[in-house]
This record gives C-alpha cells, structure tokens and sequence, in this order.
C-alpha cells in the first residue's frame, strides 16, 4: 500500500478533492501531551493543506498548562487539527490531532467519535505527559500505537526501555519517528493500519 504523493498541498484548490476511485476513508485521532509535536506530524503527512486552529499563548494559561520543557513555545492548539492523506486510490485517511493542554480535553469525546484508532506521540524528554493520555485511551478501550517523535535534543532510548517506561504492553506497538518529515509520518499511521488490521484479523491468521 504506498500513499499518493501529495507534492500539490499548496497548490489549487482542486488538489482537495477527493479521488473519484476514493471507495473508504477511515478516522484516526493524534493524541500526546502538550507540545510533542500533533500539529507537525498532521501538517507533515497532510496531502491537503491542514486545517490548524492554533492561537498564540497568552497569560491566560498561566499557571495553569504545563510548559515544563517547552517553555519557547509560543502557540497552541485550541481545538483540533485535521488532515487528509489516501493510501492507494481508494482508501482515505482521514487525520485529527487532539489539543495537548488537559483543560481541553473535553473536546476529546467528540473527536474520538467514529474513530477507528490513535497515535499516542511522545516526547522522550517529558514522559510524564504522556501517562494520563494513554491511560484514557486504555479506559476507553481505544486502539492505538506509540510514536516517540524525535526532538534535535531528545535523549534516544531503546525501545524495549520506552516501553517499560511507558507501562506498555507487548501488543501495542511503538516506533520512532520524525514528526518534521512526510515519509517518517506516513511510516507512523502504517504501523496504526497495519496494528488495526492484525487486531480484526480471525484468530490463528
């Protein structure tokens, strides 16, 4: 299954049609704490342009959202953001990224409504963040892989010790990836569909 080339995101905006052969499209949700990266990697994979709804951070959250450990940043998501990339000429995905700051994840409900699976990105240098959000996706009986987005200072760890230290179990596959890039995106959402696919399989497949 290789993606269509997507080389036309700014371009007309004919390019945002769907294909005509498109014949399934299926939702997933990005989730991870605050500034690991979801508007990146929905904005990287996207083959249209996304739709963001990142506002500037103000003194408002103050106090009150963890900025530990990104403390240069200056904007954030309020709501969602959303992608589109087709595998082949007839299987769509349809991508969403959750806001990080837990004030916001009223919204979650929502935005996991329909929802096939999950990308958990996380930061390796703020683990912490990462545990509530997979513990919902637990609770909610979610499907889903791990990503460990690759930050130019990030501390590298195996990933049987990601995995130890994320409390994951042995079914729930994790990966490294680079939200910046297309290609290193893309490999993330295959190694969803393919957990996906191995999970409806008939048993003994």
């Amino acid at each position: 299954m290789d993606f269509r080339d997507s080389e036309t995101v700014l371009g007309p905006q004919s390019a945002d049609l769907l294909p005509a052969s498109a014949t399934t499209a299926v939702k997933i949700v990005i989730v991870g704490g605050f500034g690991v990266g979801k508007t990146t990697l929905v904005g990287s994979v996207s083959e249209i342009r996304p739709l963001t709804t990142e506002e500037t951070m103000t003194q408002a959250g103050a106090g009150i959202d963890d900025t530990a450990g990104v403390e240069l940043k200056t904007a954030t998501t309020v709501a969602m953001d959303f992608g589109r990339i087709s595998i082949g000429d007839e299987l769509v995905l349809y991508v969403f990224g959750t806001p990080g700051q837990e004030r916001f994840w009223f919204l979650w409900n929502g935005l996991f409504e329909g929802a096939l699976g999950a990308v958990v990105l996380v930061d390796t240098r703020r683990l912490e963040v990462s545990f509530d959000v997979i513990g919902r996706l637990e609770d909610r009986g979610v499907p889903f892989v791990v990503a460990a987005n690759t930050f130019p200072e990030s501390p590298s760890y195996p990933l049987d010790e990601l995995r130890a230290a994320l409390d994951l179990p042995d079914e729930v596959p994790i990966v490294q990836c680079d939200a910046r890039t297309r290609e290193s995106s893309r490999d993330v959402l295959m190694a969803l569909m393919r957990h996906l696919y191995n999970l409806s399989a008939p048993p003994g497949r």
